[in-house]
């Protein structure tokens, strides 16, 4: 590497970012959001302490499904707000503006249409639904309703992947034929474990309204708290981590999806009773969309990588590459100025005919050190403590406020979970499926 630089970001997604951080600094006590978060499990958690941190936005109600969490809920963010095993009864109640979903995947759809249909706005957790015709009806009911729903994949209000989006616009790497993107991890948390409390039972636990429409099943704690890792109630690691990735993609790039899925993995370590494998590898093909040309994308997930847990996007053009980390990397290496030979199989006189030839349209000289092919390497970190979780809250909120659209709409949404979901289809199926992007639909 010859050179290396290094900036800070500073791209025009943060004007707006800006903007709406200092509208809302302004707004008026009688001009607060009211939100409930449904599921305050791990990611709910997250999702509340992230919205609460909102300015003119609070916090007035919670709902889960075990009794332990409704109770430190109020240890938490206080006595005084409310909490239930129903979330219908937060529908039910004018002082809530919005709600933030993250339950299990199986309940996404039906929540989440609930509650528009009650007047309120979603923020749902990724991926938007368990089931590709569930997306279709999501669709129709946010647009028949005008309520807003965002969905949860923060990397779209990232002003990392906003750079990642400008410098691929501007040609930095030439014109895109492959995309690579994965998600390792390497331990049990990470692989879904999650703890369980001493209490699970089935009188802290409403199992039978967790179940749903889901298969009946006993009382069973590793299903209820480790839910991910069984296909009745969520949607393996393709919903978990590769629809994050289809988002970051389809954001970056801004394609819509594409023609062609195939997968194939395995469970390989994780024999702890799930039915979703902990190894899954994609392929995909991307048509032409607009100016973007037609690429080839791979995925993998690997939850027992043997190393550090890592995410991360290598977006590869024809002049160079583009890697997204914690923060954009652009490489580049200069291509040849001859295309060189290979003429030691021709006969004496071909070879001696091919090299008149080939000197007299790439004549040069004796090598000189400004011959040497440069490289160069541009590094664009974001500043210390940046925050994307952050910054996808903010942009909910204010779009609550503003009513203005937000990116991850559901059709964003079912864009990036039908080929995650397809993902899973392929791999158990063990065939390939052909996917339309435009319409969101599987091909016959």
């Amino acid at each position: 590497m010859a050179t290396t630089r290094r900036h800070f970001l500073e791209t025009t997604a943060a004007v707006p970012l800006a903007a709406a951080a200092a509208q809302e600094k302004k707004v008026s006590a009688n001009d607060h959001i009211q939100f409930a978060t449904i599921g305050v499990g791990g990611m709910g958690s997250e999702d509340t302490r992230s919205a609460r941190a909102q300015d003119g936005v609070k916090l007035v109600a919670v709902c889960d499904l075990y009794d332990g969490r409704l109770t430190r809920a109020k240890e938490v963010w206080g006595k005084d707000i409310s909490t239930t095993r129903d979330y219908r009864e937060l529908l039910q109640r004018k002082d809530i503006d919005a709600v933030v979903i993250a339950t299990p995947d199986h309940w996404h759809a039906r929540i989440a249409s609930d509650a528009m249909e009650a007047g309120k706005d979603v923020y749902l957790e990724k991926p938007m639904v368990q089931k590709i015709p569930d997306g279709q009806k999501l669709t129709q009911v946010e647009k028949r309703t005008g309520r807003i729903l965002q969905v949860g994949s923060q990397r779209v209000s990232s002003i990392v992947y906003q750079k990642a989006k400008e410098l691929l616009e501007a040609g930095a790497i030439g014109e895109l034929n492959l995309v690579e993107a994965w998600w390792d991890r390497n331990s049990a948390i990470g692989a879904w474990e999650y703890s369980i409390p001493p209490d699970a039972s089935p009188e802290t636990v409403d199992w039978d309204r967790f179940l749903g429409n889901a298969p009946k099943h006993p009382f069973d704690a590793n299903r209820f708290f480790r839910w991910r890792c069984y296909r009745d109630y969520g949607t393996g690691v393709a919903g978990d981590l590769f629809v994050h990735l289809f988002s970051g993609l389809h954001f970056v790039t801004g394609a819509i999806g594409p023609t062609r899925v195939y997968s194939t993995g395995g469970l390989r370590f994780w024999n702890d009773g799930r039915d979703v494998p902990d190894v899954l590898l994609g392929v995909y093909d991307y048509p032409a969309h607009g100016k973007l040309p037609a690429f080839n994308l791979a995925l993998r997930v690997n939850f027992v990588n043997g190393g550090s847990e890592n995410s991360g996007f290598r977006f590869v053009g024809s002049e160079g590459t583009l890697a997204i980390g914690g923060g954009v990397t652009v490489s580049k290496v200069p291509r040849e100025t001859e295309p060189g030979y290979t003429i030691g199989t021709f006969a004496e006189a071909a070879q001696k005919e091919f090299l008149r030839e080939y000197n007299r349209k790439y004549p040069h000289s004796e090598p000189a050190a400004d011959a040497i092919r440069p490289q160069s390497e541009e590094r664009y970190n974001p500043p210390r403590g940046y925050s994307d979780h952050l910054d996808h809250h903010r942009n909910f909120f204010h779009a609550v406020r503003t009513r203005k659209p937000v990116v991850e709409n559901t059709v964003f949404g079912l864009r990036a979970a039908g080929p995650a979901l397809l993902s899973n289809m392929s791999h158990f199926d063990e065939r390939i499926y052909d996917w339309d992007p435009e319409t969101m639909r599987i091909k016959s």
